[in-house]
């Protein structure tokens, strides 16, 4: 598609996307853009030009459209890719750092909920491990993690501060080997907002994960809850074989 006098609407439409970024970049987060009407002038665009670029930058996170108010420059969203990698390597390999925060530690059976997921008597006793996840400062995600005790007996609260607890596993010889995860749309309670800094009821996405070692035995099974706000899911789709 051409406009009848000028380039190509998909060429005007990522000129207006090099701008909007080069004004990002002088921008806090949190301030507003100013109006469509005078950033369509001042870059010689038509409003739709200029409100196709937006919903782009919209959609990566880095703008918010609030209804009657405007346009407010936000943090950039994280890509979580549905690998294996604990959450600490996930942010050192996106230039981050890592960080956590622990908010409970307990010992005791595992009941028949949590027996059933490790695949242990409900007598058994498990770590209950809870953690505010945090990348250069800010909360990102809270972790509620389940551990057979007799996997790392001598486990303490201060084992887990501010490191992988997948580091730690490979330190007693045990190599994450597969998982299963599911992934469902929820919002914040009044406590988890106000761990993750959001408003209550705000959009987030709660992580369930089962990891097994190379023995296939269940090593941890996980709940986390990370800000809708901050987080997109990232895929790798290849075709179905034939």
């Amino acid at each position: 598609m051409r406009a009848a006098d000028g380039p190509p609407v998909r060429t005007k439409r990522k000129t207006v996307r090099r701008e909007l970024q080069a004004m990002l970049a002088h921008l806090d987060v949190g301030d507003v853009l100013p109006p469509e009407r005078r950033l369509a002038e001042e870059f010689g665009v038509s409003r739709p030009t200029l409100r196709a670029a937006i919903e782009q930058l919209v959609a990566e996170g880095r703008l918010d459209r609030r209804q009657g108010s405007g346009t407010y420059v936000t943090k950039p969203k994280i890509a979580v890719p549905l690998t294996m990698s604990s959450f600490t390597e996930d942010m050192i390999r996106r230039g981050m750092r890592p960080d956590s925060r622990s908010l409970s530690f307990g010992r005791g059976p595992a009941g028949a909920r949590i027996g059933e997921r490790l695949s242990v008597s409900p007598l058994q006793e498990v770590f209950t491990i809870r953690r505010l996840r945090l990348a250069d400062g800010s909360p990102m995600a809270i972790e509620t993690m389940y551990v057979p005790q007799d996997l790392l007996p001598g486990l303490r609260r201060d084992d887990l501060e501010g490191r992988s607890f997948y580091e730690l596993l490979r330190e007693h010889g045990i190599v994450i080997a597969s998982g299963a995860e599911t992934i469902e749309p929820t919002v914040t309670t009044t406590e988890e907002a106000g761990h993750l800094q959001v408003p209550v009821h705000a959009p987030a996405f709660l992580f369930k994960r089962l990891s097994r070692s190379e023995d296939g035995r269940a090593v941890e099974y996980v709940r986390s809850l990370y800000r809708g706000d901050r987080y997109r899911i990232e895929l790798d789709l290849r075709p179905a074989p034939q």
